[in-house]
């Protein structure tokens, strides 16, 4: 009498069909990577844009009390936000006058932001360039 073993079913993943989903994970990372890094770059824009705001307002607060404008931005009692001083430098171009006048500019900095654009806020409240703001 001899005894058969029923055939099992061999069980995991053929190599096709690994390579099926590398291929399917390789495309979609490839169309999100970019578009992620985009939203990160316009996410830190957005943040220095808020903080620009912010001191041009603390600016206008200083200049009633003061009549001159402050040249940091440790003179207006705002420190830079942690996600803008990690992306941006900030700078503040205060003029005495005649009239008085400054300019808050943030350059940007650090690999992922390196294409961005340069933003700046005057004391007239024009920003520039005007195509990101």
């Amino acid at each position: 009498m001899s005894y058969r073993f029923p055939l099992s079913r061999s069980r995991g993943f053929t190599l096709i069909e690994l390579m099926a989903v590398v291929a399917i994970v390789g495309i979609l990372s490839a169309i999100a990577l970019p578009a992620y890094g985009s939203y990160i770059v316009r996410g830190n824009r957005a943040a220095a844009e808020a903080y620009l705001l912010t001191l041009a307002q603390a600016q206008a607060q200083y200049f009633a009390d003061t009549h001159s404008y402050a040249t940091t931005p440790a003179a207006l009692n705002q420190p830079v936000p942690d996600q803008v001083a990690a992306n941006y430098k900030v700078f503040i171009d205060a003029s005495d006058g005649p009239p008085p006048s400054f300019t808050v500019t943030a350059t940007p900095m650090g690999s992922r932001q390196t294409g961005d654009s340069v933003l700046t806020i005057n004391n007239s409240g024009a920003r520039t360039p005007s195509s990101v703001w």
